[in-house]
Order: structure tokens, then C-alpha cells, then sequence
């Protein structure tokens, strides 16, 4: 089985959860995915099953986006919901204050990680540092915030939607926006609704695909799309095949690279009138 799952991941599920739950269904080892979501958050997770694994790192880098809830008055050592309290308030900040501080994190930004992460430090992840009552220096990391937006308001939350780049901890963007809104802030929920060109409406949950994943697997290519796709003759796929270049009189750019039967042979790239396998998908015999 070849090709992409774009699953909607339920809550309490870690992604590796997820991606054992889907060897068993697709019977396939070779699975991945382009971006880890706690066991809090739910929502899209992009899985590649089979060679299209291969395809993996052209989608790390996509941007994300979340609807994520903050609340204010409550600040813990995880900076969601599920850690321990460190401090607690019943005052609450002005509205005219939250949307100014939330203005001043649109944009590029420097984040420092949290202490409840999966970076390591010297070959152990922060988080197990953190369960033994550590806490250690963390260099801050340069994220983007494209788009920060109140979409909706309770006596409890403000639901955020945020648009951002690859390695942002919504969880630190809450906290550091409570921070800048003189009052403690922690994330209360998280729901991944697009990543890249997958959105919550393409997503299907585990029972679906359980059922059937055959029904819900994406082709591979899915995820160039943006990209034009030109045609190789047969002679030009058997150079693709044997990883060499050849001429072609097309502007220079990447293609998606099909064979004469509609196969995916590579993502390439045309410079200098020469196409070269950036990399390839074919099926090797």
C-alpha cells in the first residue's frame, strides 16, 4: 500500500499512537508523518504509507493551522491544561489588552521551547527531563505567526485561530500571551485544522480507515499539485528509472513527471535545459 492518510487524530492518542493503530490496518511498516501533535490536540495528521514516505520531508515544512483555546488565570508547568498549576488568579485581563499583546506575536518571532517537549538535550527528550523535576536551558527557536484571529469568546476561553510555520508550541504562544497580558494564560485545547494543503475536511478518523483505508488513501502526488505536470516520453523514463538526467526545453522550475501509463515516476526539477530527479516514487521491481 502506497500513498497518504490524512487522519483526524482523536484526543489522549499520541501521533506514534496513531501511526502503530495504522501498520496494523494497512499492514505496511513503512509509515510516517509531517508533524506531531500532542495528546491533547486532535485533528490533522498527514500519514504516508508505503514509498510515499519518500515524500515525508516536502511536507514538514508546511504551514499549519490551529484553532486553539486560551485561558487566562491559570499557568502550568506544561503550559496546557493537563499539568500542574503554578499559579492561579481570578483577575482577568482587558479585552483591548489581550488584542494587543496578540498583535505583537504576529509576524516572526523568537519562541523558547517548552520544558514538556520531545527536543533532546544530549540524547534525552525535554519531557523526560521535565518528569524528573528538571528544568534546563533552552535556546530559543525563530518561528512565524502569520495570521492570529479571535474567532470566538467564553466566560472561560478565547478560541484562537493561528496560522504559522513549522516548530510553533502553540502551547508557548498561550502562555506568552498571557504573559504579555500582565495575567497567567495556558493553553486549554488544540484542534489542528490544516496542514499544507490537507485540511480537517479531507481528514477521516481511525474507524473509518479501519474499515476500509483503500476507500480514504490519497495518491502521493496529491501533495504537488501546486506543481505542472508534464509527461516523459519512454525513452525519458527509462533515464528517470536508471536516476540520470535528460535534455528538456521547458522553463526552468519543478514538475511532477509522469510516465506515458499515468505513473508518478519523480518530483524533478528543469535547470539549465536538463531535468533531474529531486526525488523519485516509481515502484522499483
Amino acid at each position: 500500500m502506497n500513498g497518504i492518510l490524512v487522519i483526524d487524530k482523536p484526543q489522549d492518542w499520541t501521533s506514534h499512537d496513531v501511526v502503530g493503530k495504522l501498520r496494523g490496518i494497512c499492514k505496511e511498516r513503512r509509515i510516517g508523518h509531517s508533524g506531531t501533535l500532542d495528546p491533547l490536540a486532535t485533528g490533522v495528521l498527514v500519514v504516508f504509507i508505503g514509498r510515499a514516505t519518500r515524500a515525508v520531508e516536502f511536507a514538514e515544512n508546511d504551514e499549519k493551522e490551529y484553532l486553539a483555546g486560551l485561558r487566562f488565570g491559570i499557568r502550568t508547568d506544561t503550559a496546557d491544561i493537563t499539568g500542574t498549576i503554578l499559579e492561579q488568579t481570578d483577575q482577568r485581563p482587558e479585552r483591548a489588552r489581550v488584542s494587543e499583546a496578540i498583535s505583537s506575536f504576529c509576524g516572526e518571532i523568537e519562541q523558547i521551547p517548552p520544558m514538556y517537549s520531545a527536543i533532546k538535550l544530549n540524547g534525552q527528550k525535554l519531557y523526560q527531563l521535565a518528569r524528573k523535576g528538571q528544568v534546563v536551558e533552552r535556546k530559543p527557536r525563530k518561528v512565524t505567526i502569520f495570521r492570529i484571529d479571535i474567532v470566538e469568546e467564553n466566560n472561560e476561553d478565547l478560541l484562537l485561530d493561528v496560522v504559522c510555520s513549522k516548530g510553533t508550541y502553540i502551547r508557548t504562544l498561550c502562555e506568552d500571551i498571557g504573559q504579555k497580558s500582565s495575567c497567567p494564560a495556558c493553553m486549554s485545547s488544540l484542534r489542528r485544522i490544516r496542514a499544507g494543503r490537507f485540511t480537517i475536511e479531507d481528514s477521516h478518523s481511525l474507524e473509518e480507515v479501519a474499515e476500509d483505508p483503500e476507500k480514504y488513501l490519497l495518491p502521493v502526488d496529491s501533495l504537488f499539485y501546486d506543481l505542472p505536470a508534464i509527461k516523459a516520453s519512454e525513452n525519458q523514463e527509462k533515464v528517470i528509472r536508471n536516476g540520470g538526467a535528460y535534455s528538456l526545453d521547458v522553463p526552468e522550475g519543478n514538475y511532477r513527471v509522469y510516465s506515458s501509463n499515468e505513473e508518478f515516476l519523480m518530483l524533478g526539477e528543469v535547470a539549465e535545459g536538463q531535468m533531474k530527479t529531486i526525488k523519485s516514487f516509481f515502484e522499483i521491481q
